[in-house]
């Protein structure tokens, strides 16, 4: 048996599924919303690699480096905000960012 495009793209959907369900069902821990942003980031990025296999172009492989590019800045810019809440308010939860301001 051989894997299709259909196999990866199953598979691609049920990733962004869990991360969008880890985002709505968890809301407090911003280590977990990071998490799940970056699964999101990684099965668009499954697809569209997959796709790129299958019809044999090079350009949805040449697109993932410049999302990998956005996805490893937002991934240290979240840390610096993280670190800069545990700081203020010793503690990582989302509700505590709201008395942060400039």
């Amino acid at each position: 048996m051989s894997l299709t495009l259909a196999h990866f793209l199953a598979l691609g959907g049920i990733l962004f599924s869990l991360s969008v369900a880890g985002i709505f069902l968890n809301r407090k821990n911003i280590i977990i919303l990071l998490m799940a942003i970056e699964l999101m980031l990684l099965s668009v990025n499954m697809n569209f690699v997959a796709f790129s296999r299958f019809h044999g172009h090079l350009d949805g492989q040449v697109f993932v480096f410049f999302i990998l590019t956005v996805a490893a800045a937002e991934a240290a810019i979240g840390l610096a905000i993280l670190m800069v809440l545990f700081r203020n308010r010793s503690s990582i939860n989302v509700e505590d960012m709201d008395d942060l301001q400039g």
